[in-house]
């Protein structure tokens, strides 16, 4: 009989941790039909029955996969967010750019803005840490207003919902089109921002 810690354990967590990174390594790299269980549990240096004392099935496994990945992309725009200055042409461009190079690092997260895995795709905004950034970008702008860097005529959870959607469109055409090809509308990206929440200069 194979003893499996308990996840509430330290060591069990280190297990759960050790086996959801490599299921969003292969989960990255193979796909969802692609990979198995076993073929994680192997390359995570667990027993084959290991992975089912922290997920149930591949599909929860997935989930927890695409969650956490989807998280580690968004933090990293997060970190610029809020360690960004003053200036909102430089929190506002810095968002687009630390996402997109944080897209290098996080091979599941890419891998359903590609829309390599069309069931899911959809999960993608419902994703916790995407909440959290239409707060903090909502929370930018209330500062912004305070400081009368934008306009105090706009609302700033609706905005956000707008900046949201578009940098996860913007970020959908540079993992599908190439950087080439989709970075140069950036700029694009952030005049259309300026124009509806910045205040006119005189």
């Amino acid at each position: 009989m194979t003893i499996v810690d308990s996840p509430v354990t330290p060591k069990g967590e280190q297990t759960r941790a050790a086996i959801l990174a490599t299921a969003i390594e292969r989960f990255g790299a193979n796909g969802f039909r692609s990979t198995s269980v076993a073929d994680i549990a192997r390359h995570a240096g667990v027993s084959g029955t290991a992975a089912y004392a922290y997920f149930p099935n591949k599909e929860a496994l997935f989930y927890a996969a695409v969650d956490e990945d989807a998280a580690g992309t968004i933090a990293e725009g997060l970190a610029h967010l809020q360690g960004s200055g003053p200036s909102v042409e430089d929190w506002r461009a810095g968002l687009v750019l630390s996402l997109v190079d944080a897209l290098e690092r996080h091979p599941l997260a890419r891998r359903l803005l590609a829309g390599l895995e069309p069931e899911v795709t959809p999960r993608v905004l419902d994703i916790p840490a995407l909440s959290e950034m239409r707060y903090a970008v909502a929370d930018r702008l209330r500062a912004d207003q305070s400081l009368g860097l934008v306009r105090s005529d706009i609302d700033p959870d609706l905005i956000s919902e707008g900046v949201i959607s578009i940098v996860l469109a913007l970020l959908m055409a540079v993992v599908q089109l190439g950087p080439e090809a989709a970075l140069p509308y950036a700029d694009s990206v952030t005049a259309v921002f300026a124009a509806a929440a910045e205040v006119p200069k005189a």
